[in-house]
């Protein structure tokens, strides 16, 4: 059987990952850039999926289609492509890949138009390579027990840690020059995601380290918590890794909001970080969400406040809510911004202080 995958920029880790699970059973995920052969895969994004659903209903071939957007909305997807997997794909994706190739009947995980079977696994990541032929960035950790209700992680991943051993990662690791790792928080690695074990950390870092090889730690393409960077952890960080920021989310100024998000920190624990990265050399790079469905003028004004506090000794990266499918605050609408708290945006913006994107969200989604 003929198997493709359809190469999109944004889904070029989950390729990494998917190559390497697919190659172990015997298929070869080949990139195109159109829809062709037997059978086309597809992972899209709720932000991308809109640009190619008309290519995949016109498809030659059999269609396959994975991802966030399309496990948190696999009945209407099933009407656009011929299989939609749910969830994780690492299993769910060779195995349906198998039962086409043989006629066998679909796995659980897989949607159709005529119905679906929720999957009965989860991934154990260290029964799959972090990839093989196709090199992607090394994930560590799985799952997330912070329900965060504009998230779609810990809906597509579930809400229990789950981590690769220290040999794999570093085995991997030693592939790339500069190692940097998938991780919803790189600080809790080895632990249950609420309680920290440092000591695993440690073991990790210390096991990475070794001359010629530069390893980046909770920060880009990961980050960490605001309540989980403390003396100890950062301690960790500058002795065995080489970066020198700091990535973590705040999402807002108001302990109000970040309590109806269920973010699980405060406003306090966001200022408290910034002020150890700076005492520990680092810059911080904080997330924030304008707009978010809920928010009073106080709220917003308040984030406004320790957007400008922060970008004063650091980095602020912006965006404005998108109502992600799936999540709780699907079907949900963006407040307006106050005209004092978008000119003062604006202002950072050009100043180089802020970045991201904060303007009309329709622009961007469907």
């Amino acid at each position: 059987m003929d198997v493709h995958w359809r190469y999109i920029s944004a889904s070029r880790n989950s390729y990494a990952a998917l190559y390497a699970a697919c190659e172990q059973e015997g298929y070869i995920l080949d990139p195109v850039k159109s829809p062709i052969g037997d059978v086309t895969c597809y992972s899209l994004n709720s932000l991308n999926a809109l640009q190619y659903l008309q290519e995949i209903r016109d498809a030659p071939c059999t269609t396959i289609l994975g991802g966030p957007h399309a496990s948190a909305c696999p009945g209407e997807m099933a009407n656009v492509a011929d299989y939609v997997v749910v969830g994780e794909g690492e299993h769910i994706l060779p195995s349906l890949l198998r039962a086409l190739d043989e006629n066998l009947s679909l796995p659980p995980g897989v949607a159709t138009r005529i119905g679906y079977t929720p999957p009965d696994t989860c991934v154990r990541l260290d029964a799959y390579p972090c990839f093989s032929k196709m090199k992607g960035y090394i994930e560590i950790s799985r799952g997330c027990p912070f329900g965060c209700t504009y998230c779609q992680t810990p809906r597509m991943c579930g809400t229990r840690m789950r981590h690769r051993g220290i040999e794999a990662i570093t085995r991997f690791a030693r592939r790339f020059r500069d190692a940097r790792f998938v991780t919803p928080n790189a600080l809790a690695y080895g632990s249950d995601g609420i309680n920290p074990r440092l000591e695993k950390v440690r073991a990790l870092l210390s096991s990475l380290h070794h001359e010629g090889q530069c390893v980046y730690f909770g920060t880009f393409p990961s980050e960490v918590r605001p309540e989980w960077v403390t003396q100890e952890a950062l301690d960790l960080i500058t002795t065995y890794c080489d970066n020198t920021r700091l990535h973590f989310g705040a999402q807002s100024g108001s302990n109000r909001i970040l309590a109806s998000l269920r973010r699980g920190h405060t406003v306090e624990h966001v200022i408290h970080a910034v002020e150890l990265c700076r005492e520990y050399g680092m810059t911080p790079v904080v997330d924030f969400i304008v707009g978010i469905p809920g928010e009073n003028d106080e709220d917003q004004r308040m984030t406004a406040r320790l957007v400008e506090w922060i970008s004063s000794c650091g980095m602020v990266h912006l965006h404005r809510f998108i109502p992600l499918p799936g999540t709780p605050l699907e079907g949900s609408f963006p407040r307006t911004l106050l005209p004092d708290v978008e000119r003062l945006l604006g202002s950072l913006a050009l100043s180089g202080r802020v970045t991201g994107s904060w303007g009309d969200p329709t622009r961007r989604f469907f």
